[in-house]
């Protein structure tokens, strides 16, 4: 091939991109093409995170020799426009599983083959291709473990090294990128996070040497907050989930770790079999009617963190600050909202969508189902008891002294009951929206 456009999604980094590798080992020129695309328009922190993600890239591709194309519109026009402006051969891209993903995918090959031009779809967003595992008479797994065991037995694809050197086609202007405006930077959650592949790659070393051992013992622990917190670089392809499985494998205290990894594998696999993960309930069940008399107060008084139960309060301010919230306390504001609630869980769902930096499509909506009941759980009637959570993963009350600052002075576990503490202590915290269950 004399030259290849390489459509960069989730994918924003040159160590171990297949769609990359097979573009500069196939092709004598390569274009990196990235589209800004309108309709996948992002909240302040996420915005943040992926435009110093892309001047990381572009960093990347012009020490090599190359640049980071960036135009702006409709990804499968502007291909397809750039295809003709430098007489491509072939486009190569990382395959995806959300809908708006593959609906992408069904165009390109449409307008790819109109164009005559040679299509390519790689892997490198999940460890394990989504659809390559499946069990004996189905199209996917439904359940965990089963597929944890298969995907545990399956040899991995080769972890690929960055490119050495890539060459543009002459004459070709790279393009700009946007530039965060000072209130964009001022008002994002998270934005202190830095985006990029340099800044995930070196998370990501300084993690699995420091704190990959103790992560089985501590992976709960609100306060503590061991966990790698690398969720956003693996969203936005910083960081190789391949290389990262790799990278900890092996070690001490590595397989809880590379577990997870696998749920993030699992949630890709089930999305690519229904792809309506989003807003249709994948296992239907009847949830009861609200268990309070305003449902719309309650859904708001959950989203400010005003519930009245701390370590719910604590986790949803976390979010809100910070773009980002402990696995745990997922757990907990997710089951508080639709099982203590008993709120749809797609309210809680967009809203974490709309805060997250890490907002992957499969894990968050996947997840949001079961914890609601209406997904993989095996037990989907579970409840997650804030009060019983609180005394065994903050014990202490230090998760939630540093996100409720009302009850910033109230010493040890109390503050996880503040209803029975003095008016004068609680700062104008609120009642609980529902009656404790001890």
């Amino acid at each position: 091939m004399r030259t290849v456009i390489v459509l960069f999604n989730r994918d924003l980094r040159v160590n171990d991109h297949p769609a990359l590798t097979a573009a500069v080992r196939q092709a004598r020129r390569v274009v990196p093409l990235f589209v800004l695309d309108p309709a996948l328009a992002a909240p302040p922190g996420r915005t943040v995170f992926l435009l110093d993600s892309l001047a990381d890239l572009r960093a990347a591709l012009r020490a090599r020799g190359a640049d980071l194309v960036v135009r702006r519109g409709d990804p499968v026009a502007e291909t397809i426009s750039m295809a003709r402006r430098v007489g491509a051969d072939g486009v190569f891209a990382s395959s995806d599983v959300s809908g708006y993903a593959r609906h992408r995918e069904r165009r390109l090959v449409a307008e790819c083959r109109r164009e005559r031009l040679d299509l390519r779809l790689f892997p490198g967003v999940t460890v394990v291709p989504p659809g390559e595992l499946t069990p004996a008479g189905g199209d996917h797994y439904k359940v965990f473990t089963p597929y944890w065991r298969a995907w545990s037995a399956t040899r991995w694809r080769e972890v690929l090294p960055a490119p050495e050197a890539l060459l543009l086609p002459d004459g070709l202007r790279a393009g700009t990128l946007p530039t965060p405006t000072e209130l964009t930077r001022a008002t994002a959650p998270g934005g202190r996070v830095p985006g990029g592949e340099v800044a995930g790659r070196r998370r990501m070393s300084s993690w699995i040497e420091h704190c990959l051992a103790d992560y089985e013992r501590g992976q709960d622990d609100l306060p503590g907050d061991i966990t790698s917190r690398l969720s956003p670089y693996l969203h936005f392809g910083c960081v190789s989930p391949r290389e990262l499985a790799a990278e900890a494998s092996g070690r001490p205290g590595a397989e809880p770790f590379v577990r997870q990894l696998a749920w993030r594998d699992f949630y890709h696999q089930v999305t690519l079999a229904f792809p309506d993960i989003t807003w249709k309930d994948y296992r239907p069940r009847a949830a009861g009617p609200p268990t309070v008399p305003d449902p719309d107060q309650a859904f708001e008084a959950w989203r400010d963190g005003r519930t009245g139960y701390p370590v719910v309060d604590a986790a949803m301010r976390q979010l809100a600050t910070e773009g980002w919230m402990h696995n745990r306390g997922r757990l907990i504001v997710g089951s508080f909202l639709t099982k203590t609630l008993r709120l749809d869980w797609r309210l809680g769902a967009r809203h974490f969508a709309g805060l997250l930096l890490d907002a992957d499509v499969p894990n968050n909506f996947g997840n949001w189902q079961w914890v609601a009941g209406t997904g993989n759980d095996t037990r989907p009637g579970r409840v997650l008891n804030p009060l019983r959570q609180a005394k065994r993963f903050d014990s202490g009350g230090d998760y939630v002294r540093r996100y409720v600052e009302e009850l910033g002075n109230v010493a040890g576990s109390a503050i996880h009951r503040p209803w029975r503490l003095p008016a004068a202590w609680r700062g104008g915290y609120p009642d609980p929206l529902v009656e404790p269950v001890t």
